[in-house]
Protein backbone atom coordinates (compact mmCIF):
# COMPACT_ATOMS: atom_id res chain seq x y z
CA UNK A 1 0.00 0.00 0.00
CA UNK A 2 1.66 3.16 -0.84
CA UNK A 3 2.07 6.06 2.02
CA UNK A 4 -0.73 8.75 2.11
CA UNK A 5 0.77 11.80 0.20
CA UNK A 6 0.43 14.93 2.55
CA UNK A 7 0.98 18.28 0.72
CA UNK A 8 3.41 20.71 2.31
CA UNK A 9 2.91 23.97 0.85
CA UNK A 10 5.33 26.98 0.52
CA UNK A 11 4.94 30.53 -0.11
CA UNK A 12 7.50 33.74 -0.42
CA UNK A 13 8.97 33.76 2.85
CA UNK A 14 7.42 30.46 3.96
CA UNK A 15 10.18 29.09 7.09
CA UNK A 16 8.42 25.90 8.66
CA UNK A 17 7.71 23.58 5.52
CA UNK A 18 11.03 21.68 5.45
CA UNK A 19 9.94 20.71 9.45
CA UNK A 20 6.72 20.07 8.10
CA UNK A 21 8.09 17.46 5.25
CA UNK A 22 10.65 16.05 7.55
CA UNK A 23 7.44 15.66 9.80
CA UNK A 24 5.15 13.72 7.49
CA UNK A 25 7.89 11.28 6.86
CA UNK A 26 8.40 10.49 9.97
CA UNK A 27 5.26 9.85 10.73
CA UNK A 28 5.07 7.54 7.49
CA UNK A 29 3.54 9.71 5.12
CA UNK A 30 4.88 11.05 1.89
CA UNK A 31 5.35 14.84 1.60
CA UNK A 32 4.56 16.49 -1.68
CA UNK A 33 5.93 20.13 -1.72
CA UNK A 34 3.30 22.62 -3.07
CA UNK A 35 4.41 25.77 -4.54
CA UNK A 36 2.53 29.35 -3.96
CA UNK A 37 2.16 29.38 -8.02
CA UNK A 38 1.11 26.33 -8.39
CA UNK A 39 -2.37 25.66 -10.14
CA UNK A 40 -2.59 21.78 -9.13
CA UNK A 41 -3.04 20.04 -5.90
CA UNK A 42 -0.96 17.24 -7.10
CA UNK A 43 -3.73 14.89 -6.00
CA UNK A 44 -2.81 14.88 -2.56
CA UNK A 45 -4.95 13.52 0.14
CA UNK A 46 -4.36 16.53 2.58
CA UNK A 47 -2.74 19.90 3.37
CA UNK A 48 -0.28 21.51 5.86
CA UNK A 49 0.16 24.93 5.45
CA UNK A 50 3.13 25.60 7.11
CA UNK A 51 4.09 29.03 9.44
CA UNK A 52 6.80 31.50 8.38
CA UNK A 53 6.29 35.25 7.25
CA UNK A 54 4.57 34.71 3.73
CA UNK A 55 5.00 37.66 1.47
CA UNK A 56 6.85 39.27 4.32
CA UNK A 57 3.34 39.85 6.59
CA UNK A 58 2.72 43.01 4.34
CA UNK A 59 -0.90 44.45 4.63
CA UNK A 60 -1.79 41.96 7.15
CA UNK A 61 -0.48 38.00 7.76
CA UNK A 62 -1.95 35.93 5.08
CA UNK A 63 -3.69 38.67 3.75
CA UNK A 64 -1.43 38.22 0.73
CA UNK A 65 -1.20 34.68 0.55
CA UNK A 66 -4.85 34.19 0.71
CA UNK A 67 -4.84 35.08 -2.89
CA UNK A 68 -2.12 33.13 -4.31
CA UNK A 69 -2.86 30.48 -6.97
CA UNK A 70 -2.62 27.40 -5.32
CA UNK A 71 -5.12 29.17 -3.02
CA UNK A 72 -7.61 29.26 -5.67
CA UNK A 73 -7.73 25.22 -5.94
CA UNK A 74 -7.36 24.85 -2.38
CA UNK A 75 -10.49 26.89 -0.58
CA UNK A 76 -12.50 24.92 -2.90
CA UNK A 77 -11.01 21.63 -2.25
CA UNK A 78 -10.94 22.52 1.49
CA UNK A 79 -14.68 23.13 1.28
CA UNK A 80 -15.14 19.95 -0.55
CA UNK A 81 -14.01 17.88 2.37
CA UNK A 82 -9.73 17.82 1.98
CA UNK A 83 -8.37 17.72 4.94
CA UNK A 84 -6.16 21.03 5.56
CA UNK A 85 -3.97 21.83 8.72
CA UNK A 86 -2.49 25.64 9.02
CA UNK A 87 -0.35 26.14 11.67
CA UNK A 88 0.95 29.55 13.20
CA UNK A 89 1.16 31.49 9.39
CA UNK A 90 -0.98 28.56 8.11
CA UNK A 91 -3.66 29.16 10.75
CA UNK A 92 -3.54 33.34 9.56
CA UNK A 93 -4.03 32.36 6.13
CA UNK A 94 -6.80 30.07 6.98
CA UNK A 95 -8.79 32.90 8.68
CA UNK A 96 -8.03 35.43 5.89
CA UNK A 97 -9.80 32.58 3.12
CA UNK A 98 -12.41 32.68 5.53
CA UNK A 99 -11.79 28.97 6.00
CA UNK A 100 -11.42 29.46 9.56
CA UNK A 101 -13.71 32.49 11.35
CA UNK A 102 -12.27 34.90 13.27
CA UNK A 103 -8.45 36.71 12.89
CA UNK A 104 -5.20 36.69 14.58
CA UNK A 105 -3.67 39.70 15.88
CA UNK A 106 -0.81 41.27 17.48
CA UNK A 107 0.08 39.59 20.96
CA UNK A 108 -1.00 41.39 23.91
CA UNK A 109 1.77 43.14 24.88
CA UNK A 110 3.20 43.31 21.62
CA UNK A 111 5.88 41.22 22.26
CA UNK A 112 7.08 38.36 19.93
CA UNK A 113 6.50 34.87 22.05
CA UNK A 114 9.00 31.91 21.86
CA UNK A 115 8.93 29.40 23.75
CA UNK A 116 7.62 25.81 24.52
CA UNK A 117 4.01 25.81 25.86
CA UNK A 118 1.44 23.50 28.03
CA UNK A 119 -1.51 23.19 25.70
CA UNK A 120 -4.63 20.80 26.02
CA UNK A 121 -6.46 19.06 22.91
CA UNK A 122 -10.40 20.01 23.69
CA UNK A 123 -11.42 18.05 20.23
CA UNK A 124 -10.51 15.10 19.19
CA UNK A 125 -13.20 14.80 16.26
CA UNK A 126 -11.08 16.17 14.03
CA UNK A 127 -8.10 14.36 11.43
CA UNK A 128 -5.54 15.80 12.56
CA UNK A 129 -6.41 15.48 16.49
CA UNK A 130 -8.23 11.63 16.78
CA UNK A 131 -4.79 10.28 18.07
CA UNK A 132 -5.20 12.03 21.40
CA UNK A 133 -7.12 11.99 24.49
CA UNK A 134 -9.92 14.36 24.81
CA UNK A 135 -8.43 16.57 27.62
CA UNK A 136 -4.59 15.24 27.16
CA UNK A 137 -2.05 18.02 28.06
CA UNK A 138 0.76 18.22 25.76
CA UNK A 139 3.33 20.60 25.31
CA UNK A 140 4.28 22.21 22.03
CA UNK A 141 6.70 25.37 20.93
CA UNK A 142 5.12 28.02 19.69
CA UNK A 143 6.65 31.26 17.98
CA UNK A 144 4.67 33.99 17.41
CA UNK A 145 4.34 37.84 17.21
CA UNK A 146 0.45 37.92 15.89
CA UNK A 147 -1.27 34.94 17.33
CA UNK A 148 -4.07 36.75 19.63
CA UNK A 149 -7.13 35.39 18.30
CA UNK A 150 -10.42 37.15 18.03
CA UNK A 151 -13.92 36.81 17.41
CA UNK A 152 -17.34 38.46 17.94
CA UNK A 153 -19.29 37.46 20.57
CA UNK A 154 -21.83 34.95 18.75
CA UNK A 155 -18.55 33.19 16.96
CA UNK A 156 -16.90 32.62 20.48
CA UNK A 157 -20.30 31.22 21.66
CA UNK A 158 -20.98 29.26 18.28
CA UNK A 159 -17.30 27.92 18.40
CA UNK A 160 -17.62 26.88 22.42
CA UNK A 161 -21.27 25.23 21.90
CA UNK A 162 -20.38 23.53 18.90
CA UNK A 163 -17.00 22.01 20.29
CA UNK A 164 -14.39 24.26 17.74
CA UNK A 165 -12.28 24.79 19.99
CA UNK A 166 -9.46 22.01 18.97
CA UNK A 167 -6.84 23.18 21.33
CA UNK A 168 -5.84 25.80 24.30
CA UNK A 169 -3.58 27.24 26.24
CA UNK A 170 -2.82 26.18 29.52
CA UNK A 171 -1.01 28.27 32.53
CA UNK A 172 -0.21 31.72 31.38
CA UNK A 173 -2.06 32.74 27.85
CA UNK A 174 0.88 34.26 25.66
CA UNK A 175 -0.29 36.37 23.64
CA UNK A 176 -3.71 37.60 25.15
CA UNK A 177 -6.26 35.16 22.63
CA UNK A 178 -9.85 35.09 23.82
CA UNK A 179 -11.07 32.37 25.74
CA UNK A 180 -7.43 31.29 25.45
CA UNK A 181 -7.88 29.29 22.25
CA UNK A 182 -4.86 28.06 20.61
CA UNK A 183 -6.56 26.22 17.45
CA UNK A 184 -9.58 26.16 16.77
CA UNK A 185 -11.55 23.84 13.39
CA UNK A 186 -14.12 24.33 10.84
CA UNK A 187 -18.02 23.32 10.98
CA UNK A 188 -17.02 20.02 9.36
CA UNK A 189 -14.07 19.31 11.16
CA UNK A 190 -11.50 18.89 8.42
CA UNK A 191 -9.69 22.18 8.19
CA UNK A 192 -7.81 22.92 11.54
CA UNK A 193 -5.74 26.17 12.62
CA UNK A 194 -3.14 26.20 15.44
CA UNK A 195 -0.37 28.81 16.31
CA UNK A 196 1.72 25.76 18.20
CA UNK A 197 4.19 24.27 16.33
CA UNK A 198 3.59 20.23 16.40
CA UNK A 199 5.95 19.64 13.47
CA UNK A 200 8.75 21.22 16.29
CA UNK A 201 7.93 18.65 18.66
CA UNK A 202 8.23 14.76 16.77
CA UNK A 203 10.91 12.88 18.19
CA UNK A 204 13.24 12.91 21.51
CA UNK A 205 16.39 13.99 19.76
CA UNK A 206 15.81 17.61 20.14
CA UNK A 207 14.84 17.39 23.67
CA UNK A 208 12.14 19.74 25.16
CA UNK A 209 8.92 19.17 24.08
CA UNK A 210 9.65 15.31 23.09
CA UNK A 211 7.00 14.10 20.33
CA UNK A 212 3.87 15.70 21.95
CA UNK A 213 3.48 17.02 18.22
CA UNK A 214 4.02 13.56 16.43
CA UNK A 215 -0.12 13.18 16.56
CA UNK A 216 -0.87 15.73 14.81
CA UNK A 217 0.70 13.57 12.08
CA UNK A 218 -0.23 9.97 13.03
CA UNK A 219 -3.73 10.85 13.20
CA UNK A 220 -4.00 12.51 9.89
CA UNK A 221 -2.09 9.58 8.31
CA UNK A 222 -4.23 6.73 9.71
CA UNK A 223 -7.61 8.70 8.77
CA UNK A 224 -6.23 8.45 5.21
CA UNK A 225 -4.98 4.87 5.17
CA UNK A 226 -8.39 3.62 6.89
CA UNK A 227 -10.89 6.09 3.89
Amino acid sequence: MSAARVGVVTFPGTLDDQDAARAVRHAGGEAVPLWHADTDLKGVDAVFLPGGFSYGDYLRCGAISRFAPLMGELIPAAKAGLPVLGTCNGFQILCEAHLLPGALLRNAGLHYVCRDQRLRIESTDTPWTADYAPGQEVVIPIKHGEGRYVADAETLARLEAEGQVVVRYLGSNPNGSLNDIAGIRNEAGNVVGLMPHPEHAIEELTGGPGTDGLGFFTSILKRLVNA
